[in-house]
């Protein structure tokens, strides 16, 4: 599953929305950075963020995590990514209560 994809499809679709001005990611120290500028209200923008990244995931095993950064006039910086969750993918024989072969 190549990330590069569903971050494409993320930004693209929200800077389609009505309000954002711009949104772009910045990679520092290899966490990524979202910087938004926009008229909106810091609500409204989070609400779009997590509508898009669900769309972006829709159909993938991912999960995404996003925390507010700081705010400078219209321009909002969160950190966010997507990641795949760490659960067990196989059976290791030690009846564990979580076991994989119970999940139906």
């Amino acid at each position: 599953m190549d990330l590069n994809v569903i971050w494409d499809y993320f930004i693209e679709h929200l800077m389609g929305e009505e309000g954002i001005e711009e949104a772009y990611v910045k990679w520092s120290a290899g966490i990524p950075f979202i910087y938004i500028r926009s008229v909106k209200e810091k609500n409204e923008i989070e609400y779009f963020i997590k509508k898009w990244s669900a769309k972006a995931m829709r159909g993938k095993r991912l999960h995404s995590d996003t925390i507010f950064f700081r705010e400078e006039g219209s321009l909002y910086v969160y950190r966010h990514r997507f990641y795949v969750p760490q659960e067990k993918m196989f059976c290791c024989g030690n009846l564990c209560v979580d076991c994989v072969r119970l999940k139906q």
